[in-house]
């Protein structure tokens, strides 16, 4: 049986407050990472889109800096925090100002899969090898 790893991918200041991504986000936790690419794709958020894509980041790391088969990667932690809040006031009449919060989140991506099997070097027939070079060095 292969070897089950878990590659990590962790997007912070989404400019959207984490109650509403949470909402995409509860949508494709537990998923394979296919299936939850295909329901973002299809769900008329605007949060979608920074799940997704951190949901892509997280499989390109998986299979190209550890080397796991992308066919077998399903999203074992999907979790979406508080960032940092960015207090603005709002001008209301004689003079007052209404405060308000600039809300942002950070979304950590976990997948899990197996290590893609390294495929077996193919034996090079030594015997070959050099006849043929010889044949060609006649020929020229």
């Amino acid at each position: 049986m292969a070897e089950v790893q878990k590659v990590r991918s962790y997007i912070k200041g989404v400019d959207q407050a984490p109650r509403k991504v949470s909402l995409v986000a509860g949508l494709v936790r537990g998923r394979t990472v296919a299936d939850a690419l295909v329901i973002l794709s299809h769900t008329p958020k605007r949060s979608a889109k920074p799940v997704a894509k951190a949901i892509e980041s997280a499989k390109a790391n998986a299979t190209n800096n550890h080397g796991l088969d992308g066919k077998t990667l399903t999203i074992s932690t999907l979790s979406v925090t508080t960032g940092t809040r960015i207090k603005r006031f709002k001008p209301a009449s004689r003079g007052r100002a209404l405060p308000f919060e600039k809300k942002s989140s950070n979304i950590l991506v976990v997948v899990s899969g197996e290590v893609k099997a390294k495929k077996k070097p193919a034996a090079a027939p030594a015997e070959k090898a050099p006849a043929e070079s010889a044949k060609e060095k006649e020929t020229k």
